[in-house]
């Protein structure tokens, strides 16, 4: 099955602006949505440029504001006449260890990884459920598998909320039309690590993207990517003692 609507959040840059270029190469119409229009304005432009027989969609969203988030949603329904697929990619790494002055940085990094992608689930749900298809993609991390410390705290204990909460909704819909898949990269260079230097088994932004639609394109209930490490290391991280833990982080 060819999803042919695809509606990305996050899309003015780093992953979702990646994916929305893999997409395009596709042939997919896309409909993208960020805080930062004018970068939707120019990426927009870009993909249009890659395949110009393809229909683009705009709009400005904050996830954060959750009211909003069904408006745009269903704004976009409305412009495509249908939504194939939501990837639900918006995300943040705001935060420090806890306990350190930094609550508010944490809590912010909680609620746009978490209760704003729920958000984001149960405006997508909605349309899905009204459709009786559709596919609704949750961008998790590697970091899901285990606890982290310092500013990966709050970062890698909003992604095991994910995580679980995408399955869940994929038991809630099973033997149903609509599919839900969760998709784990590993260290991918965008904006959100561009200021860290020694991370391990770091790919680059266009590869990353690469494997995560290949990944999505299969709608598995779990991927993790790129396959190589990731498919392997998850199940070591699993295992790994607290000690390992700490010197990977």
């Amino acid at each position: 099955m060819t999803r042919k609507n695809i509606l990305i959040t996050g899309a003015s840059s780093g992953l979702g602006k990646g994916m929305a270029i893999e997409y395009a190469k596709m042939g997919r119409n896309l409909a993208i949505c960020a805080r930062r229009m004018e970068r939707l304005e120019e990426l927009k432009t870009e993909l249009l440029t890659i395949n110009p027989d393809i229909q683009v969609y705009i709009r400005p969203l904050d996830v954060d504001n959750h009211d909003q988030v069904f408006e745009v949603f269903k704004a976009f329904k409305q412009d495509m006449g249908s939504l194939d697929r939501v990837i639900v990619n918006a995300g943040m790494g705001k935060g420090a260890s806890i306990g350190t002055g930094y609550f508010y940085a944490n809590k912010q990094t909680a609620v746009t990884n978490f209760v704003s992608a729920l958000a984001q689930c149960e405006a997508a749900m909605e349309i899905f459920r009204e459709q009786n298809a559709g596919h609704l993609v949750t961008i998790s991390s590697i970091s899901a598998i285990r606890g982290a410390r310092r500013a990966m705290n709050v970062y890698a204990a909003t992604k095991a909320a994910l995580s679980s909460m995408s399955e869940g909704l994929r038991i809630d819909v099973m033997d149903t039309p609509i599919n839900v898949s969760t998709v784990h990269p590993g260290f991918i260079r965008s904006e959100i690590n561009e200021k860290v230097k020694k991370v391990p088994f770091i790919v680059d932004t266009e590869t990353g993207c690469k494997a995560m639609i290949k990944a999505i394109e299969k709608e598995g209930a779990n991927s993790f990517v790129p396959g190589w490490p990731w498919a392997l290391l998850r199940y070591i991280l699993r295992i790994a003692p607290l000690s390992a833990l700490k010197n990977m982080s």
